[in-house]
C-alpha cells in the first residue's frame, strides 16, 4: 500500500458518495495567508521588521493588566466584552451597542464575509488589498474583484467600475497595507455616495492612528449616520497587543446585530480584554509610539531614496520600497541579504509587488543598520 496520500476530491458535484470527506468547492483553490518571516537561518536573535508590529512593545499598563488577569484563567470572559466595549465607546464617543469585538480584526472580517455573502456574490477591493478579504470571500464561494491601483493608490472610479448587482461588500484599507497610501475623506465620501445602498462599505482602519494628514478620515464619522458602512480597528498596531488578538468594529445597529449572531462565544479572553482597556487609557504610550513613527518614517524615506530605492509615500508605520529588476539588485536578493545581516523584512510578491519589500519602522539602531546594509547591497 502506497504511503502517498490520495488527493482530496475537488469535484463540485454531490460529495455524499465520495471515498473520503472533501471540502466544499473552492476551499482548495484558496491560497493560504502567509505572514511575514520572523526567523533567519543562522541568526539567533534577528530584528523583525516584517510584521508592522509596534517596535516599542506594549504599554506598561497593558502588561500589568495582563499579568493581573492571570488570576482569572479558570473563568470564561464576558461574552459581550462589556468592559472593553464601554471603554471604546467612551474614547471615540460611539454607541456601545453598535460595537462588535473580535479575536483580532481578522475574525471580524471573516464574520462580515459570512454574514453578507452567498455563492455567486462578489466583493470589490483594491489591487493590493489585504489577503484576508479575499480568503474570507472565497470561503463563502463568492468572487473577488480587484481594481487597479495607479501609483499604489485606490482609484475610486476604477473601484466603482467593478461593482455590479452581485456586489455585496467593498473593502478599503485606510491607510493601505502593504502600500502605506491612504484614501482621503473626500474620496471615501464620493465612493460611498456612488455605491448602491445594498452594498456594505467596509473600512479597515488598522493603521489609521499613524496618518496625520488633514484630508484623512478613518470612516467613523461617515459610519455614524450611514446605514451601510462598517469601520474596523485593531489593538495590534499602535497599542502593541498583536499577540492578544483584539479587534473591534463599529456598524449600524442592524448590521452589528447580524454579525454578532454568528460571532463565536467568548471570542476575546479576559487577559486580552483587560490589557486592551489599559492600553486604550495609556495615552502617553500612544503619543510616544506615534512620535517615533513621525520621526523615523520621513528619515527612512529620504535615506533609502538617496541610495536609489524609491519609497511609496507612507501614512502607516512601515514603508514600501522598490528595487531594481537587475540581477544582483532585486527585492528577493535584498530580502535574503538583509536576513543574513539579521534584519527580517517582508517580501510582498504574493500581493503582486515582486519588486518591492515592506519594512516596518524600527528603533533608531535598526533603521540605521537597515540603511547601511542596503547601501552596501546596492553598491556592492
Amino acid at each position: 500500500m502506497s504511503d502517498e496520500a490520495a488527493p482530496l476530491d475537488r469535484s463540485p458535484l454531490d460529495r455524499s458518495g465520495a471515498a473520503r470527506p472533501s471540502p466544499k468547492p473552492g476551499i482548495l483553490d484558496i491560497t493560504p495567508y502567509r505572514p511575514g518571516k520572523s526567523t533567519a537561518e543562522g541568526i539567533a536573535d534577528p530584528v523583525k521588521l516584517s510584521g508592522n508590529e509596534n517596535i516599542l512593545g506594549a504599554s506598561p499598563r497593558a502588561r500589568d493588566a495582563y499579568l493581573e488577569a492571570a488570576s482569572q484563567l479558570n473563568l470564561y470572559p464576558d461574552g459581550r466584552g462589556g468592559v472593553l466595549r464601554d471603554a471604546i465607546a467612551r474614547r471615540y464617543d460611539l454607541e456601545p451597542e453598535r460595537l462588535v469585538l473580535g479575536c483580532g480584526t481578522d475574525e471580524i472580517l471573516h464574520l462580515i464575509n459570512q454574514t453578507f455573502l452567498e455563492p455567486g456574490d462578489n466583493i470589490v477591493q483594491g489591487q493590493y488589498a489585504f489577503g484576508a478579504y479575499g480568503i474570507g470571500a472565497r470561503a463563502c464561494q463568492a468572487q473577488v474583484r480587484s481594481a487597479c491601483e495607479p501609483h499604489h493608490r485606490i482609484d475610486v472610479d476604477l473601484l466603482l467600475e467593478q461593482v455590479d448587482d452581485r456586489t455585496r461588500l467593498v473593502f478599503i484599507t485606510n491607510p493601505a497595507n502593504p502600500t502605506g497610501t491612504f484614501t482621503t475623506e473626500a474620496e471615501l465620501t464620493r465612493l460611498h455616495a456612488a455605491l448602491p445602498p445594498s452594498v456594505v462599505l467596509v473600512v479597515d482602519a488598522a493603521y489609521s492612528e499613524f496618518c496625520t494628514d488633514p484630508t484623512f478620515t478613518d470612516g467613523l464619522e461617515l459610519a455614524r449616520t450611514a446605514e451601510n458602512v462598517i469601520v474596523t480597528h485593531t489593538f495590534s498596531k499602535l497599542h502593541g497587543l498583536a499577540a492578544l488578538r483584539v479587534g473591534w468594529a463599529y456598524a449600524p445597529a442592524a448590521l452589528a446585530d447580524a454579525i454578532d449572531r454568528i460571532r463565536p462565544p467568548f471570542n476575546v479572553s479576559i487577559p486580552a480584554l483587560s490589557a486592551a482597556v489599559a492600553a486604550l487609557a495609556d495615552e502617553d504610550f500612544q503619543a510616544t509610539s506615534l512620535a517615533h513613527v513621525e520621526r523615523w518614517r520621513p528619515w527612512l524615506t529620504q535615506q533609502l531614496g538617496g541610495i536609489g530605492l524609491p519609497v511609496t509615500p507612507s501614512a502607516a508605520n512601515f514603508v514600501l520600497v522598490q528595487f531594481p529588476t537587475t540581477p544582483g539588485r532585486t527585492a528577493a536578493e535584498a530580502e535574503a541579504f538583509l536576513a543574513a545581516q539579521g534584519l527580517i523584512v517582508r517580501g510582498v510578491g504574493l500581493y503582486g509587488l515582486p519588486d518591492h519589500l515592506r519594512i516596518t519602522i524600527g528603533l533608531e539602531a535598526h533603521n540605521r543598520a537597515l540603511v547601511e546594509a542596503l547601501a552596501g547591497f546596492m553598491g556592492g
